[in-house]
């Protein structure tokens, strides 16, 4: 999904620097990539509170047996990653936003 983002945007920014002229079925597929995006989003944050919760809960078992700590660990790893990904699709939607905007822009003037 990151490399598939990433390509996105650039196609984007190299028609806006171009100054494509726009069609309205390209204006309504980048809506759609726009709303694919933030259900992936979505899920991607769900995902990222429902393995916080339950890093916390094994940080709570383990005060009862050492074991739990050898879970608590590994939810916490992947956590940080899970949530470094999370932010990347963050900024990168709110950053499509921005690129839309300035499509729509651009597709006022003319």
């Amino acid at each position: 999904m990151k490399k598939y983002i990433k390509e996105f945007i650039n196609d984007m920014e190299n028609k806006i620097q171009e100054n494509h002229k726009f069609t309205k079925e390209e204006i309504d597929i980048i809506r759609i990539k726009i709303t694919d995006f933030q259900h992936e989003r979505l899920i991607h944050l769900l995902v990222t509170l429902f393995y916080g919760i339950f890093a916390l809960f094994f940080l709570l078992m383990s005060k009862d047996h050492v074991l739990f700590l050898f879970p608590f660990l590994f939810e916490v790893i992947f956590l940080l990653f899970y949530i470094k990904h999370y932010f990347f699709l963050e900024n990168a939607v709110q950053y499509i936003y921005t690129l839309y905007d300035k499509i729509i822009q651009s597709k006022k003037k003319e």
